[in-house]
């Protein structure tokens, strides 16, 4: 009798801390492809004030390009890492608003929430963090009070609220609906290896006030193939599988490191490889872009 007491306690007690583990924290992020032009984002943000006006809010961007279900995807890998364990994320890019994708919400195994619609948002956060959980919503419960005939600002009407009320603590994860398994929409892409002495990367994203190139080609990977700063990497741009350019350009540690109006490859503040003109702009000399139908090979040619 006592053992299977101190059983039950023990039980209970990991139960009490598993469920701590992942508690929110009041914090909701808000990302979309909405622009400030209109009272859009207000709205959401005015559903979560209503819901709770304890809650913290606060703003990844609402300058997606419109319909760019990847750059979300990438905006959260970029982003959600640096938040506290606990935050919600509320992101809406959602061109299929309406129709039969899922409203879910993920729970990484780094604890931190994704309130979105299952569109292939969720692509690269759930690869770089993990799934703890998803759940579907459950609309009966988790909607904005009377909307039930809106169709086009779910936004507002289920991603805004239920966020709010798991971030504020009024329902629980286990609250937002039933579960769902360990998988999510994804977006084909170039993952980022080496093959032969070549690396291969996807271009994830543009620095769009420089345009400078990105690439999920990270440090650690790069590595491997052992550059000194000056070396001359060679690298060669596909958009769906076909040469767009090709060109030369030194490994440096910063861009003044080259002429002016030159390439250079370097490390970005994310720690992954990418390219640019010192004092240029590199995707618009050479109509570069960036998605998941980008893709880049990369060889460190042979010192002369």
């Amino acid at each position: 009798m006592r053992i299977a007491l101190f059983r039950f306690i023990g039980s209970l007690v990991l139960t009490v801390i598993a469920s701590l583990t992942f508690a929110q924290n009041k914090i909701v992020v808000f990302q979309s492809d909405f622009g400030l032009k209109d009272g859009a984002v207000s709205a959401m943000k005015g559903v979560a004030n209503t819901v709770s006006p304890d809650l913290k809010l606060y703003d990844l961007t609402h300058e997606i390009p419109a319909y760019n279900i990847w750059e979300a995807a990438y905006r959260l890998e970029q982003t959600v890492p640096y938040w506290p364990e606990g935050t919600v994320f509320v992101s809406v890019v959602d061109p299929g608003v309406g129709t039969s994708r899922k409203s879910v919400v993920l729970k990484t195994n780094n604890g931190h929430f994704i309130v979105t619609p299952d569109n292939g948002t969720l692509t690269l956060i759930a690869a770089s963090e993990g799934i703890a959980a998803i759940r579907e919503i459950n609309e009966a419960v988790n909607r904005r009070k009377d909307s039930q005939k809106s169709y086009t600002f779910h936004g507002r009407d289920v991603y805004a609220y239920t966020g709010a009320r798991l971030a504020s603590g009024a329902i629980t994860f286990e609250e937002v609906g039933p579960l769902l398994p360990n998988e999510v929409v994804k977006i084909p892409y170039q993952a980022a290896v080496l093959e032969d002495g070549k690396l291969k990367g996807n271009i994830s994203v543009l620095d769009v006030q420089y345009g400078n190139i990105w690439t999920n080609i990270g440090a650690d990977l790069l590595n491997q193939l052992h550059p000194q700063y000056g070396d001359i990497l060679q690298v060669t741009f596909f958009h769906n599988g076909k040469k767009v350019h090709q060109t030369a350009a030194p490994y440096s540690q910063t861009f003044g490191a080259v002429p002016e109006g030159k390439p250079l490859s370097y490390l970005n503040s994310l720690m992954q490889l990418s390219f640019a003109l010192n004092m240029g702009n590199f995707a618009a000399a050479y109509h570069i872009g960036s998605g998941s139908e980008w893709s880049v090979e990369v060889m460190l040619l042979p010192k002369k």
